[in-house]
């Protein structure tokens, strides 16, 4: 009981009876002794490490371990992908624990007298804390995501791309007009290698990405990414495929190497160069070599533009396409350039997501070459498109958005950086990906295009030759800008739907298509996502709810049932009537009110069409002049 003190109040009691019981949530004495030592209690070893030990001391003494050989050769074979070409090591390179010096034969130069920090596949969570601390507009964002700033580039920089030119790719590569490929030789590409090396060498720590392409194990190619900014390290962790702590101990040598030195400008004396970045790819030498520009896309889409090479060797066709999967394995292919709607119909969630992007059709079936998605986030609210809205979240890095200072809220109207904000995120953040990433041999091979002229019937069934033709075009209508009034709409063509990234000639993709689509029975279509009833300022677009009951009935077989006819000029083969679409909205001539003007469009466009194939006549489509006869045929007839 508590006595009373002298100011009135009662006394606290200290003492407790032998028998009483107190429960006070005391804890045992600290295991540490020093600050130091508690922060060191509260990082827990893996118990199996799968990447380069930090700094573990050994009794040198005592002969070396498995363990000890296993990461000695994979620090070698990092030094060596980081060595200088005019020096005979690489790097003295360590992971970890800077005090913990390994031995090398020196070299003379400063270089030798440093050791590069190697950070090694972090996870994003150690990424964060990098970028957080060491790289300027890096914040997380609300929802948990990394918010950040691809500096002065926003966006690809497809001039500034070069291929070496030598004896093997000469002959081998798609060269002249209308290709991608810029040329330098390989001294040019030499001296940019070096300089990033070289920058990358100076640098107190480098990032290293060990990883996969492609989600088939029988064809998967092994690539390497150093890099400079965990931005980078973390966009490359969540686009290529992640590999298991057992895949990463036995990954040795890899197939290719991206050496991102974004941050440092190429020489402009040096041959070739025409501006202050340069991204170069050697074919040879199996690297990739980036300066002068830190946006991210540039490695995604430079090891595209490297399966588009690699793969095709292999009688493997590399695709620009979307993917998915139904419950019955029934698989479809979306080709579209921006706007056609490839990723919105891909994205079903009564089928399987195989991929929304890059994929490879073997002999296996269809495969997603990448381990996530990168999408377009300009405008992107929760009800238009609430997969990719809920992805962003822990681990997804959001590249040039505007937030809100205090709430750190994301604004996705806000274009105030640029147009092209984006979201990169592994694929497994969307909630019916297929994981692994792989499906059957696909039975539609679908053709998305948004027509603003308006005369393309809302979905047509292709004959070989036709699918053919219209995927060596790679037709859609973009709008012009209305600043200064322009509403004429204006053809686009990117063949075989990418020809940015392609490697090969057109025709080399189309045949293998061709074969493909023969050997497994897959049918062609070509479907509009853009205007009807008049081109854009007078037509209407096609309401997104009569594309998806199409790309349903396709997925179905029904729309196979269907009765046909076949339109004029294009010579299009489509329904008369489909359940839950208006049938007269099916031939875009009974949706104008001015016949007249339909015909003059539709001969307009027509004309666009046979323009841009004139770069193709003279190419051989397979092995004899068959085929080539018939895609030729097969484009539109006035």
């Amino acid at each position: 009981m508590a006595k009373n003190a002298g100011d009135g109040l009662p006394r606290i009691q200290t003492q407790k009876s032998e028998m009483q019981v107190c429960h006070d949530d005391s804890a045992p004495p600290m295991k540490a002794q020093t600050i130091d030592q508690l922060h060191s209690l509260q990082k827990k070893k893996p118990s199996a490490p799968s990447t380069p030990s930090r700094g573990a001391q050994r009794d040198f003494a005592s002969p070396p371990t498995v363990e000890d050989e296993r990461q000695r050769q994979q620090l070698q074979s990092i030094s060596a992908s980081l060595a200088s070409l005019t020096r005979e090591t690489g790097p003295k390179v360590v992971k970890g624990d800077l005090t913990h010096v390994h031995h090398y034969t020196p070299s003379p130069s400063d270089s030798a007298l440093k050791f590069t920090h190697i950070l090694y596949n972090l996870s994003p969570a150690e990424l964060y804390e990098h970028a957080i601390k060491y790289e300027k507009g890096s914040f997380i964002t609300s929802t948990g995501a990394l918010a950040t700033l691809s500096g002065a580039k926003t966006g690809r920089s497809p001039r500034d791309k070069r291929v070496v030119k030598d004896k093997t790719t000469e002959d081998e590569l798609w060269w002249g007009k209308g290709s991608p490929n810029i040329e330098m030789d390989e001294h040019a590409f030499m001296v940019n290698r070096e300089r990033a090396v070289d920058y990358l060498n100076s640098l107190e720590k480098v990032f290293v990405n060990d990883q996969f392409l492609n989600w088939d194990p029988q064809h998967r190619i092994k690539v390497r990414i150093v890099s400079a900014r965990a931005y980078h390290s973390l966009f490359m962790h969540n686009m290529c495929i992640r590999p298991t702590p057992e895949e990463l101990e036995d990954f040795g040598t890899p197939d290719f190497t991206i050496y991102n030195a974004g941050q440092f400008p190429c020489n402009r004396y040096t041959h070739y160069m025409t501006s202050s970045t340069s991204i170069d790819l050697n074919l040879a030498r199996k690297e990739m070599v980036i300066l002068g520009t830190q946006y991210a896309g540039e490695m995604k889409k430079g090891l595209f533009t490297v399966m588009h090479y690699l793969m095709p060797k292999r009688g493997i066709l590399s695709l620009h396409s979307g993917c998915n999967m139904g419950k019955d394995g029934d698989a479809a292919l979306f080709f579209g350039l921006s706007g056609t709607g490839k990723t919105t119909l891909s994205t079903d969630h009564n089928r399987y997501l195989i991929g929304d992007d890059e994929h490879c059709w073997s002999e296996n079936g269809v495969s997603n070459i990448e381990g996530g998605c990168y999408a377009k986030c300009i405008d992107l609210s929760k009800e238009k498109e609430p997969d990719i809205w809920n992805a962003i979240k822990f681990g997804t890095v959001l590249e040039n958005v505007v937030f809100d200072e205090h709430t750190r809220e994301v604004d996705y109207l806000d274009k105030s950086v640029t147009e092209n904000t984006r979201a990169a995120y592994p694929i497994g953040y969307i909630p019916n990906a297929k994981i692994p990433c792989v499906g059957t041999h696909p039975k539609n091979v679908i053709l998305l295009a948004c027509d603003a002229f308006g005369v393309l019937p809302p979905v047509s069934k292709l004959s070989l030759a036709q699918t053919m033709y219209h995927f060596i075009s790679g037709y859609t209508a973009l709008v012009a800008g209305t600043e200064d009034g322009v509403k004429e709409p204006q053809a686009t063509f990117s063949a075989c739907f990418g020809a940015a990234f392609i490697m090969l000639h057109p025709t080399k993709y189309a045949a293998m298509l061709a074969e493909k689509m023969q050997k497994h029975g897959a049918t062609g279509w070509l479907v509009n996502t853009g205007w009807s009833g008049g081109r854009y300022g007078s037509g209407n677009r096609i309401k997104l709810a009569y594309t998806r009951k199409i790309i349903d009935a396709i997925h179905s077989g029904g729309l196979l049932e269907a009765n046909y006819k076949k339109t004029e000029v294009f010579g299009l083969e489509i329904p008369t009537e489909m359940e839950g679409i208006p049938s007269e909205i099916l031939d875009p001539m009974n949706t104008w009110s001015n016949a007249e003007a339909y015909k003059e469009t539709l001969l307009k466009l027509a004309g666009l069409f046979r323009k841009n194939f004139e770069g193709f006549m003279d190419c051989k489509i397979g092995t004899d002049d068959t085929l080539t006869e018939e895609i030729l045929a097969a484009g539109p007839i006035f």
